[in-house]
């Protein structure tokens, strides 16, 4: 039986109560809407097509995204990235709507306004949250009576893949800056461009893995969930072995991935200053692409176009990067025309 009580001028609250289901409350602006909203709960009790939407329509985006960043994001790879945009995602107006009451619109909403701001692939994986945050409330928090809106929308076109590549004088730039920095990043960045290896694979290394007399290093699980052995170059062999061994068996005293990006940044941005500043001393026009855009990634398309150059077939060049098609592989591959052109004279 359905009751109602007005609080204030302005709302009133339903309260529906029925043997064997749970008491249904909920508050409107118009008495109107609450007797709408219990005729329709009263008649899906009857049919026995009743769900309980009670803890949907009382949890807020933010409080599910809380309870997802504590339940689902540890068990991630890379859940400090995911972390950070659960964070920028609770300051939206979106975080504080129920999530019952999120609709497909309000999700074309929220893509437009963010695409205003940042890329298209930052709001992919915003998105992605989002939608994995509906699918886990909907199958193992209670709340089967959600329905996911991020699948009704359209997503933001996927970028095109980056073909960067380091222009001449730059790895000499970049290595200058982060032996400047100091610490692990030279050691690191040389050893990126030697094994093509990702960020996580290198700061994970330890020594138990590390096999200075075959030249390879073990990597027990790669970013695809399989193990890989990456073989090592003369230069990466001479890089690892002027390191000094650390108590605990790990290879690098960096432990977390997002410190890396950190000081890479902050290693290109310096270098990037001081090449400005000697073109304005040389009173030479600084070519505007020079250390521009350049991420810690980059340095694996790099490595990798770097394997087809030296005359190492697909497969090759797979089984070092762990690449697992094809198609992957000739997203983070850009051969230099030059280069090619050398190639077919040989």
């Amino acid at each position: 039986m359905a009751t109602f009580e007005k609080r204030g001028d302005l709302q009133w609250r339903v309260k529906i109560r029925r043997r064997g289901f749970p008491l249904q409350t909920r508050t409107f602006n118009t008495k109107a809407e609450a007797e709408a909203w219990a005729r329709s709960i009263e008649t899906e009790m009857d049919r026995g097509s009743f769900v309980d939407r009670s803890e949907a329509e009382n949890t807020t985006l933010s409080e599910a995204l809380d309870r997802y960043a504590r339940e689902i994001s540890p068990h991630k790879k890379g859940s400090y990235q995911e972390l950070c945009r659960i964070e920028n995602l609770k300051t939206h107006s979106l975080g504080k709507r129920f999530i019952a009451q999120i609709r497909g619109s309000d999700i074309a909403l929220y893509r437009d306004e963010r695409l205003k701001m940042v890329a298209a692939a930052t709001v992919r994986l915003e998105l992605a949250i989002i939608s994995h945050l509906f699918e886990i409330a909907r199958k193992e928090w209670g709340m089967e009576s959600l329905n996911n809106p991020v699948r009704i929308v359209n997503l933001p076109k996927k970028s095109e893949s980056r073909d960067r590549r380091l222009l001449l004088g730059e790895e000499e730039k970049i290595l200058e800056f982060c032996e400047i920095y100091g610490g692990d990043l030279p050691h690191i960045v040389r050893l990126a461009l030697e094994t093509g290896m990702r960020r996580g694979e290198i700061v994970g290394m330890t020594w138990e893995h590390v096999n200075l007399k075959k030249n390879t290093v073990l990597i027990p699980k790669t970013k695809n969930g399989e193990k890989r052995t990456v073989p090592l170059s003369k230069k990466a062999v001479e890089i690892l072995k002027g390191l000094s061994r650390r108590i605990g068996g790990r290879v690098w005293e960096i432990t977390e991935e997002h410190s890396v990006t950190t000081a890479f940044r902050r290693a290109i941005s310096r270098a990037r200053s001081t090449y400005e500043k000697e073109c304005q001393e040389k009173r030479i026009k600084p070519d505007p692409s020079f250390l521009l855009n350049l991420t810690f990634h980059d340095l694996r398309h790099e490595a990798t176009s770097r394997f087809f150059e030296k005359g190492l077939n697909p497969m090759q060049v797979a089984a070092i990067t762990g690449h697992k098609t094809l198609q992957m592989l000739r997203r983070y591959t850009h051969l230099r025309a030059e280069d090619l052109a050398k190639m077919l004279d040989r």
